[in-house]
């Protein structure tokens, strides 16, 4: 069961980490349609990076020994994981949420600020991946 489970996480890790990068550079494949990023290619790559964040979970999580043998810092971990993918989410998305660079009767537009933005949320998935890593505890010495 543990190994079906690390490789669905694999699995939807690597599904994800495609669809990311078709939403992200999609002249890869043939179908870039526009010289901007817009609505629908943030779209594609948020989808992408969250199947990302659900497979690493997946994964890790099924590493552990019992459901229940999380460390404080394997829970801040995925917390992180879940903020840096709305902070990622929110930056990406802020045009259409309306308080991006362009206003409403304007196209979205993904700007460099929105850039930064998903690359800080990104940073914040990877430390929170980090931290979620199941380090081996050494035994304590007898006295």
């Amino acid at each position: 069961m543990t190994k079906l489970r690390v490789n669905l996480g694999l699995g939807t890790t690597v599904i994800g980490f495609l669809i990311l990068v078709l939403g992200a550079k999609p002249g890869w494949f043939g179908l870039d349609r526009s010289p901007v990023i817009g609505f629908v290619q943030t779209a594609t790559f948020s989808v992408g990076l969250a199947l990302i964040c659900l497979g690493g979970f997946v994964s890790f999580k099924s590493c552990q020994r019992r459901a229940r043998d999380q460390s404080l810092a394997q829970d801040i971990g995925a917390r992180l994981v879940a903020t840096g993918y709305l902070v990622s989410l929110i930056s990406g998305m802020a045009d259409v949420f309306g308080f991006g660079t362009q206003s409403w009767p304007s196209l979205p537009f993904f700007g460099p600020q929105q850039a930064a933005g998903v690359v800080a949320g990104e940073i914040i998935i990877a430390i929170g991946f980090l931290l979620y890593l199941p380090f081996l505890t050494s035994p304590k010495p007898e006295a």
